[in-house]
């Protein structure tokens, strides 16, 4: 009953947490491709984790009725960071460049129906990170894997109703960008991510012709003009896009990652590229209490936005900052033994707001 109760608070908590993600994909003139993101929860902490895992390490997936089912081991080793569960990445990258990203996706995804008696290829959506950065190099790679496997959902309830689920971005750096979305019972559908931008519900095609609703919007200030009598002028920088979406909904969040990610200037370096990806990011961070009803406790927290991360895949650096620590932290790849025999499981920050006291150099 407890190990019940347990993966009931852990779907439930992944499902909202990442119910306002926001996700970009950048690149320079050199080919150096980024991939970056925000998660969110107002509710409690997640708990999350730096997580380093090992090349031949094992895993197992456990099934909703805590059934084994599929079993492998990493060919791989990857560094993430995990929601809730050490053993459930949000968002991560391994040895090769590969990276995989889970996003809440409300309503929409629909995985196949769990068979307890067809385990040993099966595993549940919140492995399926794992899975993807321990066993592959390309996107090519999964693509051609994903079909071999069955995604059920981490929990189901007693009335049969199972947790909410995901869609995913899978990205290489060869620059093979991908959307997966899994819906209608178990129905896989891939969708190259032209966009460059990935948040939550409605699906990725909704997202992107609503796109249109937008071709109006361009960078800089509109030109004056005279109407009738009066000579009209732009108040300030930003009125060619004056309608740009500010709230946080899914599409909403998805148009205004669209603009700042088109209107970004081109970048030569990884160094320019990682800055701006975080400064983009900075745009999506969700004050706490913007979630609730004037009626409702407020957490406290001092974020919805609990972590932000920055991938760049073609150097193998994982960056982040957090909620209580804006200070933003580098994991270097090339500089990890990944045959070690366990995993690494790290706090992201001390916990404490963390202030650089410059007065002294004054």
């Amino acid at each position: 009953m407890k190990i019940k109760i347990l993966s009931m608070l852990v779907a439930s908590c992944v499902a909202y947490s990442a119910s306002a993600c926001t996700g970009i994909s950048l690149s320079t003139t050199e080919h150096d491709y980024i991939q970056a993101r925000t998660i969110e929860w107002g509710q409690n902490d997640l708990n999350s984790k730096l997580i380093i895992s090992p090349r031949n390490h094992a895993y197992v997936s456990t099934m909703p009725d805590q059934k084994k089912g599929l079993k492998w081991n990493s060919k791989y080793g990857f560094v993430g960071i995990s929601v809730s569960d050490d053993r459930f990445i949000a968002d991560g990258v391994n040895e090769e460049g590969l990276t995989a990203g889970l996003f809440y996706f409300k309503n929409y995804g629909s995985l196949e129906k769990y068979d307890p008696s067809d385990t040993t290829r099966t595993i549940t959506d919140m492995d399926f990170n794992r899975w993807i950065l321990s066993q592959f190099k390309t996107v090519d790679e999964v693509e051609q894997a994903i079909n071999k496997i069955k995604i059920v959902p981490v929990y189901i309830d007693a009335k049969g109703n199972p947790s909410p689920t995901a869609h995913w971005r899978v990205a290489d750096k060869q620059g093979n960008n991908i959307v997966i979305e899994i819906m209608n019972n178990g129905e896989v559908n891939i969708h190259k991510n032209t966009a460059k931008v990935l948040t939550n519900a409605p699906d990725y095609q909704w997202q992107v012709t609503n796109l249109n609703n937008y071709i109006h919007l361009s960078p800089g200030s509109s030109q004056g003009q005279k109407i009738n009598e009066v000579n009209a002028f732009s108040f300030g920088v930003g009125s060619s896009f004056l309608g740009l979406p500010g709230d946080i909904t899914p599409p909403s969040r998805f148009v205004r990652a669209a603009f700042y990610v088109n209107s970004a200037p081109v970048m030569k370096t990884e160094e320019q590229a990682v800055s701006q990806a975080f400064h983009i990011l900075n745009n999506f961070d969700i004050p706490i209490g913007s979630e609730f009803s004037a009626k409702e406790h407020i957490p406290d927290l001092p974020s919805a936005t609990q972590w932000t991360s920055v991938i760049d895949q073609t150097n193998g650096a994982f960056f982040y900052k957090t909620m209580r620590d804006s200070t933003i932290k580098k994991v270097d790849l090339t500089k990890i033994d990944f045959n070690q025999k366990e995993e690494v499981k790290r706090p992201l920050d001390s916990g404490r707001f963390h202030v650089i006291d410059v007065t002294g150099g004054l």
